[in-house]
């Protein structure tokens, strides 16, 4: 039995916590939440007393973000426990451990029941991204999990959090927690992928779209390929790979183009069949008059706040329109969303809007969501937040 302070629900507010939602909002406190600081362990108790989690504070509308529904000390024992929780679930679908793909998600917060962290596997390098200063505080601690977890097979352990809390520990500053730089390239699928960790977005790439981009592939054989949004590459790369006869790639980010043009040359060196623009997705459907096989549009998210949803929705249709307007009949759309607060029947409702308004005749030939290594917790559903359609226009 722990020892950590008591905050108490105000009545009738333990039910989520009973149906093992990991959010106390501070509306459901009987407390006030400046009686603790932030980012302390608090167990959470119903109004009489009785126990219900374990978790720590934050001083925001989430007020507590559960670690435990069981009485337990949140230590160094805790964190391996989880952590080996995690490698387990990688092993068992097939990632950690596979001889073609080295880098995937441990850790993907609440679908990890460790809300508030993320850990993406690089090769051998271990990036965390923590974002809250409550997760922030046990970074030693998740830092010495990950050692214990992968022993040699684990060069370094890189914090990439600062930004990720918004400035919500003045002194973080990211960089090596454990060992130093080595090999930035990994392996997906048996393609190679230079990552930058430190400066990229995100973690350094976008690993829930692994199977989306395997998924694209025997599709590209013989096909005209635009991969808008493109990052550093990862769709054109699987096109280039299975016979895309042209690969066109935009991103509005010069170094992102840099990177994505330096994976292409990893996987096939001297290509001669793909051209790369650091332009504006829109201002590039504006420029060309080219028709496509197969469209990308893997956005970055429109909305991340329900406030700003409408506007997201009004975005990724328009998006859609002057897609379809680059695609050849018979052509594929491969489309998706990324905001949390466009759920997937809103974003399937955008993209039948779009094709309305387009007046092209349209199949669905594939709902995309994100990979296996970013599981939902199914006690929330917030966590599923990729959605995607492949869609076959006339």
């Amino acid at each position: 039995m722990n020892q950590y302070p008591k905050l108490r629900l105000k009545p009738g507010k333990e039910k989520s916590l009973q149906r093992l939602h990991p959010w106390v909002f501070s509306g459901a406190l009987a407390n006030d939440i400046r009686e603790t600081n932030e980012g302390e362990i608090v167990n959470v108790t119903d109004i009489n007393g009785q126990y219900l989690a374990t978790g720590y504070v934050q001083h925001g509308s989430i007020a507590v973000r559960v670690l435990s529904f069981s009485e337990e000390q949140i230590d160094s024992s805790y964190w391996t426990k989880q952590l080996l929780n995690a490698y387990d679930v990688r092993k068992a679908i097939g990632l950690a451990e596979s001889t073609h793909t080295n880098c995937y998600r441990l850790v993907h917060g609440e679908g990890d029941n460790l809300p508030g962290l993320i850990i993406d596997i690089y090769n051998d390098t271990a990036v965390v991204q923590c974002h809250t200063s409550g997760m922030h505080r046990h970074l030693q601690d998740i830092s010495s999990a990950l050692q214990t977890v992968y022993g040699s097979k684990l060069r370094a352990v890189y914090d990439k959090s600062n930004q990720a809390m918004h400035g919500a520990v003045a002194d973080a500053v990211d960089g090596f927690v454990f060992g130093e730089k080595g090999s930035s390239i990994v392996i997906e699928n048996g393609h190679k992928f230079s990552i930058d960790w430190e400066g990229g977005q995100k973690t350094g790439f976008f690993l829930d779209q692994r199977d989306n981009r395997a998924l694209l592939g025997p599709y590209a054989k013989g096909k005209r390929v635009l991969n808008t949004f493109a990052y550093t590459g990862g769709f054109s790369v699987y096109a280039l790979a299975q016979g895309a006869t042209l690969v066109h790639s935009v991103d509005v980010s010069k170094n992102a183009i840099e990177l994505l043009n330096e994976n292409v040359e990893l996987n096939m060196p001297g290509a001669n069949n793909h051209q790369a623009w650091a332009a504006d997705t829109f201002n590039f459907f504006k420029s060309t008059d080219a028709l496509y096989d197969i469209i990308v549009l893997d956005p970055p998210a429109f909305a991340k706040s329900v406030s700003a949803r409408h506007n997201a929705i009004m975005g990724y249709k328009r998006l859609a329109i002057e897609g379809l307007k680059k695609l050849d009949k018979g052509g594929l759309l491969f489309t998706f969303s990324c905001s949390q607060v466009v759920d997937s029947q809103t974003f399937y409702q955008t993209m039948m809007s779009a094709c309305i308004e387009s007046g092209r005749s349209t199949r669905v030939l594939h709902r995309m969501t994100q990979g296996a290594d970013h599981p939902v917790n199914i006690f929330h559903p917030e966590g599923e937040y990729l959605k995607g359609l492949v869609l076959r226009v006339e």
